[in-house]
């Protein structure tokens, strides 16, 4: 098999995309490419110690800068744009996680609004050991540490939106955008449905790891080094972003309040099984009940992210997605590592 072509981008401080929309291709790539992208961490960089608040060394709206956007040549409204992450890997031996003023599950919000007082602002450094795979939590009011496994993902990842928004990547929709899923690790296919043509595709918001639902607001927060595979499904639609591992089909719903995001998942899986799988609605419905796993993505973003996933090993032996994940997964292996 030959090496496909290798594209590699390390944007430099201004050259970041900050909306899913409106901001224009910072290249043109063929279906196929291999991207070797370099995203930063969603403080672009700013928090670098304890004594670094978000506040001070931040700039909203300026948060979450994404490596991107890709036009990606053929990509028509109704078309799978299909990202496969080969890699995922932290760029910087430590990663920063901070608690935000009016921001997180557990504390007053600007759409939650009480006379609580704010949450005060408090930055947790951990220190990333890439040989070892830990990232060392130090508390900060005590003496606990303990060596966490990392598990290296991307919570942003995202194309275009439809009727020619352009959304914040902040914020999670059918577009994608800052989902904040554990589940978009490495080895994982990512299929977005394409609004625009070029569909123009960024991603960024590395994370050494997350717990589900990303509580306060703030995973251990990276910057990346990242290899993804980039293709197209032409004539498939995709209306919610859904992914691929070797073990689950995973759809992804993103809403508020939080039961909508979880119906938006479970209808996207259903809706999964009865076109790719064979399945009546009212047997897909009845199955899906008996053997989803659903674990939250964010609980804390504009808008909440819930998964809904279901083992292959269940399912009939059927090929979803022209069976591209399996061939994304070959391309992988010849990849230099």
């Amino acid at each position: 098999m030959n090496q496909p072509r290798i594209l590699t981008v390390r944007p430099e401080p201004g050259e970041y995309a900050w909306t899913f929309g409106g901001a224009p291709p910072v290249a043109r790539i063929a279906p196929g490419a291999v991207l070797d992208l370099y995203t930063e961490d969603c403080f672009a960089g700013n928090v670098r110690s304890e004594k670094d608040l978000v506040s001070e060394v931040c700039q909203f709206p300026f948060l979450n800068p994404q490596t991107g956007p890709f036009h990606i040549e053929g990509a028509e409204p109704g078309d799978t744009v299909a990202v496969h992450f080969v890699s995922i890997e932290p760029a910087r031996d430590w990663a920063a996680s901070t608690t935000v003023p009016l921001f997180g599950a557990l504390t007053s919000t600007h759409t939650t609004a009480s006379l609580q007082p704010p949450l005060p602002e408090t930055v947790w450094i951990w220190q990333l050991d890439r040989d070892r795979r830990t990232a060392q939590f130090s508390a900060r009011d005590g003496d606990f540490e303990i060596a966490l496994p990392m598990d290296p993902m991307h919570g942003t990842v995202g194309v275009a939106p439809a009727n020619l928004e352009v959304r914040s990547a902040l914020v999670p929709d059918a577009h994608g955008g800052n989902m904040d899923t554990p589940e978009m690790r490495a080895g994982v296919t990512c299929y977005l449905g394409v609004n625009v043509e070029g569909a123009l595709l960024s991603l960024g918001d590395g994370h050494a790891r997350q717990g589900e639902g990303e509580t306060c607001g703030v995973a251990v927060e990276c910057a990346m080094n990242t290899v993804v595979i980039v293709e197209l499904l032409k004539g498939i639609p995709t209306p919610w972003p859904r992914l691929e591992s070797d073990t689950h089909i995973i759809s992804t719903g993103s809403a508020r309040p939080l039961e909508d995001a979880f119906r938006i998942a479970q209808l996207d899986l259903v809706q999964w099984l009865v076109r790719d799988y064979g399945f009546s609605e009212l047997d897909a419905y009845q199955f899906a009940t008996q053997t989803v796993e659903s674990p939250l993505a964010n609980v804390c973003d504009t808008n909440y992210t819930c998964v809904a996933k279901i083992r292959k090993e269940w399912l009939p032996a059927r090929e979803t997605h022209r069976g591209l994940h399996a061939r994304l997964r070959e391309t992988a292996k010849v990849l230099p590592h």
